[in-house]
């Protein structure tokens, strides 16, 4: 595959020390840095592509970097050794101290990518792993290939599949694969790190609702294994599940805040206040207006209570 990769690139008070060195692949390019950077140098990246930085040297005491230009200030990690940015995503960083650095680029072609994967993991969970990005410290063998890759990318001494098949293990070895990627347990439940995984997806959805193939795509399933495998952990069907976790936060808002009825249902996504005390008197038997009387100013703290008592008649009983 003819590739030329394409980075909106914006530096300043970053500068080359050495002349850069690349080496063009199928459906890659690696591109090795010697550089340095200035106390209060910055940068602004944003490529069409997924890319992957490898440091060869300790930069989180140095670098900080955040997806997002207004939270640098406020909201910025620090800079770790190996990091994966999926396609689309933006990256500013900040030098807090002068700093001289070295680091391989692998800027890689999507389709590349998931002729890479699919055949292992299938395509749903192949375009899940490619969404996710990875920062890790521990470099372990990402360090080693990296370096091998550099001196394959400074002086060719192999055919050109040696390199790919480096950048290959680098992709394998940092890549957030979840567990059983593609396929379902022995057990037919789902782990207990998949259901961590789903749960933080979950939470950071604001509406509170996912379709089943997101939901699948998570934690690398397809939709029919997910689903049956979800009923036999949980108890309950994806949707269901998820309409008891939106009536938790219906409880939550209700206790913590002075929103109105209408205006928690509004931000849940219910369609109007009548339907929102239509499910609430459903998992919990109360009608929202009852059940924030009752609740009082007392920290809410249900486990289980009447309300999952009352969940588990509905939805049908699961293992704790």
């Amino acid at each position: 595959m003819g590739y030329q990769h394409t980075m909106i690139c914006q530096t300043e008070g970053i500068y080359p020390i050495a002349p850069v060195k690349w080496r063009g692949l199928d459906g890659l390019m690696s591109v090795y840095w010697d550089a340095e950077g200035h106390a209060g140098a910055s940068a602004y990246y944003l490529s069409p592509d997924p890319r992957i930085v490898v440091f060869f040297n300790d930069v989180s005491s140095h670098i900080e970097m955040s997806n997002s230009h207004r939270t640098l200030d406020t909201q910025a990690r620090p800079m770790t050794r190996a990091v994966y940015v999926p396609a689309g995503t933006p990256l500013w960083t900040r030098f807090t101290k002068w700093h001289r650095f070295s680091h391989l680029d692998l800027h890689l072609h999507e389709d590349r990518l998931l002729r890479f994967l699919v055949p292992s993991v299938g395509p749903s969970a192949a375009r899940s792993i490619l969404r996710r990005p990875v920062e890790i410290e521990d470099v372990g063998p990402v360090d080693t290939l990296a370096r091998m890759i550099v001196d394959e990318v400074a002086t060719p001494t192999r055919h050109a599949l040696f390199a790919e098949s480096l950048v290959g293990s680098v992709v394998t070895a940092l890549l957030d694969f979840p567990p059983e990627a593609g396929k379902q347990s022995a057990s037919g439940r789902l782990t207990q790190a998949q259901m961590n995984r789903l749960i933080k997806r979950y939470d950071a959805c604001g509406s509170g609702r996912m379709t089943i193939a997101e939901m699948a795509g998570t934690i690398g399933l397809s939709e029919s294994w997910f689903s049956t495998a979800f009923k036999q952990t949980t108890g309950k069907t994806p949707l269901q599940w998820q309409l008891t976790k939106r009536i938790q936060r219906a409880q939550e808002l209700l206790h913590g805040t002075g929103l109105s009825v209408a205006d928690v249902a509004a931000q849940l996504g219910f369609s109007d206040q009548a339907h929102l005390t239509k499910v609430f008197r459903q998992v919990t038997g109360d009608t929202p207006a009852a059940w924030r009387r009752m609740s009082g100013k007392a920290a809410i703290e249900r486990k289980p209570t009447a309300s999952a008592r009352k969940s588990e008649s509905i939805f049908g009983k699961h293992d704790a």
